[in-house]
């Protein structure tokens, strides 16, 4: 049961990521090194999410994700430091301690890794990664003497996240399937998700403007159906989300922002 809620959590995250359509892409701008180059409003240093994890009555956990000014440079670049962090809390915090760390050194033009770090400790179970990309050369370096061939503008697991907030759902259609590629765990992994339309959203009193995905997960395992799943993305400048809810075969999951601050768009709240 364990390993389930953390899936699930991990899936709320990282597939919130999966938005851009490669079948419907266009050619990247480029700049004059011929790195990718996006122009975007989305996020700005300074920026803090706070979430809350909730199992069932349970208040399972709690994660913080941050956006951080860089004092050097990476291959002659500015960088944006992401920083994620999330623990246990509460009753769930006794039986199953959970304290993980995820950091990514992003280009700030192109919104794609440098370096990819990843501390995790989930009931004594460890994971330390950290990743060097090499994105002039489309590889990437897992830091235990492997190095593998990626594609263009590979996303890792943090990165993706901030990636996804760039994209135009303006023209999205109800159905629409979205892919990005992203570098997990010394695989290239597609992730997928499916546009579901737009919805008002109440939590604590406060109504938000939506837009609504369901990540395409495998049927059977955890979830029942494919849309047991949904992702609740403020439909603004910012695309931050506002919360996830989960269904799975053992009960039911959602996460939901409590705190933001740094954003630099106004939220689309309903008068």
């Amino acid at each position: 049961m364990k390993r389930l809620i953390l899936f699930t959590l991990s899936v709320c995250f990282v597939g919130l990521s999966a938005f851009n359509p490669q079948t419907k892409a266009k050619e990247p701008v480029k700049d004059d090194n011929g790195y990718r180059k996006i122009s975007h409003k989305a996020f700005q240093p300074g920026e803090k999410l706070k979430y809350r994890l909730h199992y069932g009555i349970i208040d399972a956990g709690e994660a913080v994700l941050e956006v951080k000014e860089y004092p050097t440079t990476i291959a002659g670049r500015k960088v944006y430091h992401m920083v994620g962090n999330g623990y246990s809390k509460g009753t769930f915090d006794w039986f199953f301690k959970v304290r993980d760390r995820y950091e990514t050194y992003m280009d700030a033009d192109g919104v794609f890794p440098w370096l990819f770090v990843r501390r995790v400790d989930e009931g004594g179970y460890k994971i330390n990664q950290d990743y060097k990309f090499y994105q002039n050369k489309n590889k990437v370096d897992n830091g235990e003497g492997q190095t593998f061939d990626t594609p263009e503008g590979i996303q890792d697991m943090l990165s993706a996240f901030y990636y996804a907030r760039t994209i135009d759902f303006s023209k999205a259609k109800k159905g629409d399937v979205y892919t990005v590629t992203t570098f997990v765990d010394d695989e290239i992994f597609p992730l997928q998700i499916k546009y579901a339309g737009t919805a008002v959203l109440k939590m604590d009193g406060v109504k938000y403007n939506t837009l609504k995905f369901h990540p395409v997960v495998q049927k059977g395992r955890i979830f029942k159906n494919e849309e047991d799943l949904t992702v609740y993305i403020s439909n603004d400048g910012n695309k931050i989300p506002l919360m996830a809810q989960a269904k799975i075969l053992v009960g039911s999951i959602k996460m939901e922002l409590i705190e933001s601050d740094g954003l630099a768009n106004p939220l689309n709240i309903v008068e």
